[in-house]
């Protein structure tokens, strides 16, 4: 039989050499990792382009303070090469922002956000507006911390807080709490905590909400309300100035400063009352390890750089590194005292 030929070449010799360059094309692409849009993909370059770090709250809030405080040391210090683009995205206390990331942004290793305690909080609580928490993203490092404090006016009658609690055990609404934010939100929730470990009933107590600890503790000094919770790190100058008195802090010993005379709250003889106010960093739940790692190391290094020191210091921030590791482990106990506390207020879903 005469063989086929094309342009005088055998179709014999011209198919042996066309499956001979599609296999080595083949081969040539296996050998290449892969280098999905959007994620670190193990390309051993990571980051290889701008990251967005995403405050989900307006400008000049604690967590836009965060954010963009870590933007600016990881770029001046050179920790990254790269930009960290700081963007806001408001709405829902971060569940807005929340529900996209969980959903759309899963496996993007190029966008984290900062976050802090209502990350907990509005996930467990009954009209809480998140479906979403913790274990739907990547924590990836703790870097500050605060505390919860309790505030009386400077000449009020309620002079301890043992004395306090006292009076409300017979009469739980015999005093007035506020905080600077919502029923069940966190200002509420450190504000009951001595009560509810005290054996009162937290559903009985009156809570006053405010926009904010400065609209609470203006609601104070004006003596509309009768004690307030709110962070620690708000309060130094008023009672520097004399304006009121601090009766208590969540914190696991005394602090320094302007409150290093205020008694915790298990010197007080209330145990399992601590509660940490933390600010961290996450990224999403499906990270690559290769992202995971860099910003573990990096995250690491940026606690412990003097710029970043230097930072806290402006702020009137108290630096408490913890590695993602060390931050799930702690954010899971943290989420069953929230828990507990929700459930004490019949508030928990």
């Amino acid at each position: 039989m005469k063989a086929f030929t094309w342009g005088g070449v055998p179709m014999k010799k011209i198919s042996t050499a066309l499956f001979a360059g599609v296999l080595a094309l083949g081969l040539a692409a296996c050998s290449q990792k892969p280098n999905f849009a959007g994620s670190g993909s193990g390309s051993g370059d990571y980051p290889s382009r701008a990251v967005t770090m995403v405050a989900p709250s307006g400008a000049g809030g604690g967590w836009d303070q965060t954010a963009r405080s870590i933007s600016k040391v990881l770029q001046e210090s050179k920790l990254v090469n790269q930009s960290v683009i700081v963007e806001n995205k408001p709405g829902g206390g971060s569940a807005v922002f929340l529900a996209e990331y969980a959903t759309q942004e899963a496996k993007n290793d190029y966008k984290l956000f900062v976050n802090s305690p209502p990350l907990l909080i509005n996930h467990l609580k009954k009209e809480g507006n998140s479906p979403f928490g913790y274990t739907d993203v990547t924590p990836l490092a703790q870097l500050t911390k605060d505390y919860g404090v309790y505030v009386v006016k400077a000449d009020s009658p309620v002079k301890d807080l043992p004395s306090m609690l006292a009076e409300l055990k017979a009469n739980p609404t015999k005093y007035t709490l506020a905080g600077g934010s919502a029923p069940g939100s966190m200002d509420h929730l450190i504000a009951i905590l001595p009560a509810y470990q005290s054996g009162i009933d937290a559903k009985k107590l009156k809570y006053v909400s405010y926009d904010g600890g400065g609209e609470a503790i203006a609601a104070l000094l004006g003596g509309n309300v009768d004690i307030i919770a709110t962070d620690a790190s708000a309060v130094g100058e008023y009672k520097k100035a004399g304006k009121v008195r601090v009766l208590a802090v969540t914190a696991p010993e005394r602090l320094g400063g302007e409150l290093q005379d205020v008694p915790t709250l298990k010197e007080l003889g209330i145990n399992h009352a601590e509660f940490t106010i933390w600010r961290g960093v996450f990224g999403p739940k499906e990270m690559t390890p290769e992202a995971k790692k860099f910003w573990d190391g990096k995250l690491k290094a940026l606690s412990e750089h003097e710029a970043w020191q230097k930072e806290l210091e402006a702020k009137g921030w108290q630096s408490e590194y913890k590695n993602s590791d060390q931050f799930t482990a702690f954010l899971k106990e943290q989420d069953q005292q929230v828990l507990e506390l929700l459930k004490a207020l019949g508030m928990s879903k």
